[in-house]
């Protein structure tokens, strides 16, 4: 039976109706599939990259995740570590001024972090009326790197004790003195999700902190690992003052550090 024109145009249209619906619906699987396997594979990334992007991305994308976030580099290294603090910092705050502390801290914190850039280091963060830094580029003894950068860093802060002291002086601030610590060894390093800024964990750290009232006052004191490295300089007066517990069967020494006349 022969189907007329208008039929045969009707047949047509519905055929074509028909191969639309199946291409679309092809297309929605494919999509599907290929939306599938981007989503696996972020996954699969977020889960095995280790860094700041991968971790503070996850954290900006998802409201559930906490406002604060930490996250350690993959790999640690050696540094030296130093530390440099006021000495009974509390008794002289207890009478000055919130704005005259303010002003206070200020010189001491931005005459010492001068300093310790004009050596090449780094400061990480200041722990109220304490500095604490390090060196970058002593990230590995065996290379031609210079300690003397650290040691002599130390030594230009006691030196310029005084030239400090006229400058709180002029300010009507009390005078201060300060020690400094520094020790050298394996540390980590930590960003966090709210700030550009690091930090730093490690035993040379926590050592720093341990040893620094060992020094007297406007002195440098070092830890035992820094000082095997350092001791085959001889442009300096090492001298074993005191030793402290670090966890260990045995304690740890603790070396003064002076200019050789």
């Amino acid at each position: 039976m022969r189907l007329s024109e208008k039929e045969r145009k009707k047949k047509c249209r519905f055929s074509d109706l028909i191969l639309s619906k199946q291409r679309l619906h092809c297309s929605a699987v494919l999509l599907f599939i290929f939306s599938f396997c981007v989503n696996k594979h972020l996954e699969d990334s977020h889960s095995t990259t280790r860094g700041k992007k991968s971790v503070i991305n996850g954290v900006k994308s998802n409201i559930q995740t906490p406002k604060y976030v930490v996250n350690f580099l993959e790999t640690s290294q050696n540094y030296c570590v130093c530390l440099v603090d006021i000495v009974n910092s509390t008794k002289i705050s207890a009478y000055l001024t919130q704005q005259k502390l303010s002003k206070y801290y200020e010189i001491f914190l931005n005459s010492m972090a001068q300093i310790v850039e004009s050596f090449g280091g780094f400061v990480i963060k200041n722990i109220g009326d304490s500095l604490l830094y390090y060196f970058p580029d002593s990230s590995d003894a065996s290379k031609d790197y210079d300690f003397r950068n650290c040691l002599e860093c130390g030594l230009k802060m006691i030196e310029e004790h005084d030239n400090i002291n006229e400058i709180l002086k002029k300010q009507r601030l009390p005078s201060l003195d300060y020690r400094i610590s520094a020790d050298y060894g394996e540390v980590s390093i930590m960003e966090t999700n709210n700030s550009s800024s690091i930090d730093v964990f490690g035993t040379p750290v926590n050592i720093c902190t341990k040893i620094n009232h060992i020094a007297d006052k406007n002195a440098i004191v070092i830890g035992s690992d820094l000082f095997q490295t350092v001791k085959k300089i001889t442009d300096y007066q090492y001298d074993m003052i005191d030793s402290c517990s670090i966890g260990m069967k045995y304690m740890y020494p603790v070396y003064s550090v002076n200019r050789k006349f």
